[in-house]
């Protein structure tokens, strides 16, 4: 089984699987928090969606409450808050762990991937991002303060997505 085939449901509750959520596009992977610092950074990963989203490329957002608190509320609180503070378009799973005793099968395999320093483990905070390949490889993982418009990871977007 790949990491495209593990089992996640959507915000809505759904069951589906990765692949599905992704749709045979190159995914970028983030764990995202409504009341965090880093919460603006919605605002770069939706322009990502609608900027590369016609070439083949998704966000999926990763909703996760494990770093103190910041993602507390109710799956149609997270849809509502992505929608109209942000304008999400792009896919959102259900609210899951990261780390810990009660990680999600998709973050035992994400957080075996290494950062570009070589550090690989336990997801530091919100909105930590993993990039994958349309077939589902890890090609790269990139911290929490990564912008979403940082050469570096729009590099590795491109170097994955079809020419």
């Amino acid at each position: 089984m790949g990491i495209l085939d593990t089992p996640i449901a959507t915000l809505a509750g759904e069951s589906t699987t990765l692949g599905e959520v992704t749709g045979g596009k190159v995914a970028l992977v983030v764990n995202v928090a409504s009341k965090c610092g880093l919460t603006p950074q919605y605002t770069g990963l939706e322009e990502l969606q609608k900027e590369l989203g016609p070439r083949g490329f998704t966000v999926v957002g990763v909703p996760c409450n494990q770093f103190m608190g910041q993602e507390p509320g109710s799956a149609e609180e997270i849809r509502e808050f992505c929608s109209t503070t942000y304008g999400v378009t792009f896919p959102l799973t259900e609210k899951i762990d990261v780390n810990g005793a009660d990680r999600h099968p998709l973050y035992d395999v994400l957080t075996a991937a290494s950062d570009a320093e070589g550090g690989a483990g336990d997801v530091q905070w919100n909105f930590e991002k993993f990039l994958l390949s349309a077939d589902g490889a890890i090609v790269g993982r990139f911290r929490p303060k990564t912008d979403p418009h940082d050469p570096n990871l729009i590099a590795a977007i491109e170097s994955v997505l079809p020419k």
